[in-house]
């Protein structure tokens, strides 16, 4: 996999306080990075920057070896933890805005066979999110997991390359959680994404993620604390943990106390960044 998105030497300042320092990473097409850290580590900002809402006070960010735009291009998408629904719009209403914000930014309406065409795009879409048959319901109707595929059917609508979330799953109860888990997973290999996921569920960010990132201070001064920033501390790959997770569930002939037994039998353990 090539390099999508490159950050280099990459600070954020406020005044005298510094958020983030010295960030340097490389970011391959299709991969799925997972980011943690203690709170205030600067997770946000960094997700901030690669969608174009804030700038780095130093350093360059590039995406295909061209500079980033600072406003967030149809390239990115992002969901967050509160649901970015409209609560006026139906499921359909929500999913189609983004497109006539795209094809008609000055009306933000579309109509006749150009808003049938847009309606049919939504509607792949909501079937793909598991939504298809809720097109007519308003936010109010839906539960917190509807309410989140649906913010991830407009984050996705416009088919970018690069798919931003900021603790996306953690207003939800574990047994939805681990349903959108599963539909995170499915959309990332379907859809040829590259994502960028800020968690504080270590679990979370280990059986999402191809990458961990930790972020934190690798160096502090009690008596001025705003002095140093967070950069990377951490940057595990689990490329090998992943391929062989595939190759154990295509050998049906290995029983699942087998299959476990063999993933969890890895050098890259939870432990060691929940003890940083």
């Amino acid at each position: 996999m090539s390099a999508a998105l490159s950050l280099r030497n990459v600070w954020v300042e406020y005044g005298d306080k510094i958020v983030l320092e010295r960030v340097n990473l490389e970011i391959e097409e299709g991969a799925f990075v997972s980011v943690v850290g203690p709170s205030g580590a600067g997770k946000s900002s960094l997700l901030r920057l690669v969608l174009g809402q804030d700038a780095p006070s130093r350093g360059t960010i590039t995406l295909d070896g061209e500079p980033l735009k600072a406003q967030c291009t149809p390239e990115r998408g992002v969901v967050f933890q509160r649901y970015s629904v409209f609560a006026h719009l139906t499921v359909l209403g929500n999913t189609i805005f983004g497109l006539e914000c795209e094809q008609a930014p000055l009306t933000g309406r579309l109509f006749g066979a150009r808003r049938r065409a847009a309606a049919e795009v939504a509607h792949e879409m909501l079937e793909a999110v598991g939504l298809g048959d809720a097109l007519d319901l308003y936010p109010a109707q839906m539960s917190g997991g509807m309410q989140q595929r649906l913010a991830i059917a407009q984050a996705l609508i416009k088919r970018p390359r690069i798919l931003l979330l900021d603790e996306p799953f953690g207003a939800l109860d574990p047994g939805i959680r681990a349903d959108m888990h599963t539909l995170i997973t499915r959309l990332w290999r379907e859809r040829s994404l590259t994502i960028l996921m800020v968690t504080h569920d270590i679990q979370e960010a280990f059986s999402l993620g191809t990458r961990v990132l930790t972020l934190d201070k690798s160096r502090v001064d009690p008596h001025a604390p705003n002095r140093f920033g967070a950069t990377v501390v951490y940057d595990l790959s689990l490329e090998r943990r992943l391929a062989r997770e595939a190759e154990l569930a295509s050998a049906v002939q290995v029983d699942e106390t087998q299959a476990r037994e063999l993933i969890s039998d890895s050098s890259i353990t939870i432990d060691t960044i929940s003890n940083k």
